[in-house]
């Protein structure tokens, strides 16, 4: 029986994670860390809590002793690490964050499987989910390949490429079994809206104002997170040792032009008249040091593990639309209190 931790499994895309793993092993033990911070939300996983092979423990990556005494109670067989702080405009206020959780929290998940495991290695793997913001930006043309050189430009970035860095140096330095994987922008159920499409569907059944960021011509790659979930299956359970896995959904938009997208499906979907909603669209000042354009090339993972998006993004968005619309209890409950606080001091 394999015995599994996830970290940061309470939050948007690992909980899809816990859930993938939870309902399609059921003769594996898989056992959610997460520190519940504001991204992370035990309602998330409602469906798979009373599960048998389900355990959820808090716990922050950052408290070395409190992860030691995890693993070596639990003695794990496998880590899929997801736990970050992962908003690059938060990354902004307060970088010190980002290191604390994305680089020490890391390295303590590195220490504790490296020391239970004590060079007995077979049979073991510590997966390390990153972002393709570790590569830097890309002009109009071009993919990020696993071969492209890392240049950070965010705070965020930085921390999740000092991460990468941690991860492959164990690998190196002590032989721990590791795979990584960089994968582009995810959207789908569970997102917390301080991301862009979860953002401009709250803010769009809400008539507030549709904040985009310079002249919305940013572009990004998105993928529908349960796409992402089996990815991250595939390269855990298949994936080479010391290999990395670019993750991507071969479908590149630019901000301004996906913010159109939603408001006229929205629009269509709450009765309102066609452009009611874009009249929302409100342009604000440029984030710092924003990348213009990233696009993922997932061919690798294709060609070796035969993973490909299942999901159009027509179909994907109408999915998370429908989610949303049909949990607004949800999406009122984790816009409250805090979250209210950081969206005025963001986008005031």
């Amino acid at each position: 029986m394999k015995k599994v931790i996830i970290t940061g499994g309470a939050g948007f895309i690992g909980s899809h994670v816990v859930r993938r793993l939870v309902n399609q092993y059921p003769e594996y033990k898989i056992l959610n860390l997460d520190a519940l911070t504001y991204a992370g939300n035990l309602e998330n996983l409602k469906d798979v809590e009373n599960k048998t092979n389900y355990q959820f423990i808090k716990a922050d990556i950052t408290n070395e002793t409190h992860i030691d005494k995890i693993f070596s109670a639990f003695q794990p067989d496998g880590v899929i690490h997801l736990a970050a702080e992962s908003h690059v405009d938060r990354s902004i206020t307060s970088p010190l964050e980002f290191v604390k959780t994305n680089v020490i929290g890391t390295v303590n998940l590195l220490n504790a499987a490296k020391n239970i495991w004590k060079n007995n290695f077979k049979g073991k793997r510590f997966h390390h989910v990153s972002t393709d913001e570790v590569y830097g930006t890309l002009g109009e043309t071009g993919l990020f390949t696993e071969k492209t050189n890392y240049d950070p430009h965010s705070p965020y970035s930085a921390s999740k490429a000092s991460s990468d860095h941690f991860v492959r140096a164990y690998a190196d330095t002590y032989g721990l079994p590791i795979v990584i994987t960089n994968c582009s922008n995810n959207y789908g159920p569970n997102h917390f809206p301080e991301k862009l499409i979860p953002l401009m569907i709250h803010n769009i059944i809400n008539h507030k104002p549709l904040p985009v960021y310079g002249d919305g011509n940013y572009t990004r790659d998105w993928l529908y997170v349960e796409d992402h979930a089996v990815a991250i299956d595939l390269v855990f359970h298949q994936g080479r040792d010391k290999e990395n896995y670019n993750i991507g959904g071969f479908n590149e938009w630019k901000n301004i032009d996906l913010v159109n997208l939603l408001c006229r499906l929205m629009d269509k979907k709450l009765g309102r008249a066609e452009g009611e909603s874009a009249k929302l669209i409100t342009f604000v000042k440029d984030r710092l040091g924003h990348d213009l354009r990233y696009a993922i090339d997932a061919t690798k993972i294709n060609k070796e593990l035969g993973w490909k998006p299942s999901v159009t993004f027509e179909e994907g968005l109408a999915k998370t639309i429908n989610w949303y619309m049909n949990n607004q209890e949800w999406l009122n409950h984790v816009t409250s209190g805090e979250y209210q606080k950081y969206y005025e001091e963001q986008y005031s």
